[in-house]
C-alpha cells in the first residue's frame, strides 16, 4: 500500500491551539501550492485561493464558519478552452474524530445539508486542505465556454432538440 501523499496546501492546526483561534484567520495559498492544485484538479489557472475563518468547539465538533475566495480557470468541457471562475462563498465545516458519533448541538442549528462534515485523527485539523476541497465542491462541475454549442454542432453533436423525445414529432410534421 502506498502512503498517502501530502496536501498541497496544508494548514495544520492542532485542536489544543483552536481556543486561541476563535476570532478570524487569514490563509492563502502561495504559488507552489497553486501549482499543485491545479495538477490535482484539473484546473488550466489557479490565480488566488485564499479563506477567512473562525473555529469553535461544539459537543466534541470542531466547527469552522468562514468564507472561501477563488480565481482559476477550468477546461470546458466541450472545446477544452480555459472557463475562468470567480469564487465568493461561505462555508461551514464540522470536524469530527473518525470513528466517532457526534451529537448535534441545538445551539448550532445545523441541517445535514447545512454542513460538510471531515473525519480527522483527533489531534489535527487541516484547514488548508479543507479550503481546498471546499473549492473543488464549489467549483462549477461541468464548465462550458461561450463557443461550446456552436463547436459541438460544428463536430456533428445534436441538441436536446435534435434528439429529444419531439424531435421525431417534428421531423413526421415537416414531412408532410
Amino acid at each position: 500500500m502506498s502512503p498517502v501523499p501530502a496536501p498541497e496546501f496544508s494548514r495544520p492546526i492542532k485542536v489544543d491551539q483552536i481556543g486561541r483561534l476563535a476570532g478570524s484567520v487569514h490563509i492563502a495559498a502561495k504559488s507552489e501550492e497553486r501549482m499543485a492544485l491545479m495538477r490535482r484538479f484539473g484546473l488550466i489557472a489557479l490565480d488566488r485561493l485564499e479563506a477567512d475563518y473562525g473555529l469553535s468547539e461544539d459537543n466534541g465538533a470542531i466547527v469552522a464558519r468562514g468564507r472561501i475566495r477563488a480565481t482559476l480557470s477550468q477546461p470546458c468541457v466541450a472545446t477544452g478552452l480555459p472557463v475562468p471562475e470567480q469564487i465568493d462563498s461561505d462555508f461551514l465545516l464540522r470536524f469530527i474524530v473518525e470513528g466517532t458519533d457526534v451529537v448535534d448541538s441545538d445551539e448550532l442549528e445545523l441541517d445535514v445539508e447545512d454542513c460538510d462534515t471531515i473525519g480527522y485523527d483527533g489531534q489535527i485539523i487541516d484547514m488548508g486542505e479543507a479550503v481546498a476541497e471546499t473549492m473543488a465542491l464549489v467549483m462549477a462541475p461541468y464548465p462550458r465556454s461561450p463557443d461550446a454549442d456552436a463547436y459541438l454542432k460544428e463536430v456533428g453533436v445534436l441538441n436536446e432538440d435534435q434528439t429529444g423525445p419531439f424531435a421525431a414529432l417534428l421531423a413526421l410534421k415537416n414531412k408532410t
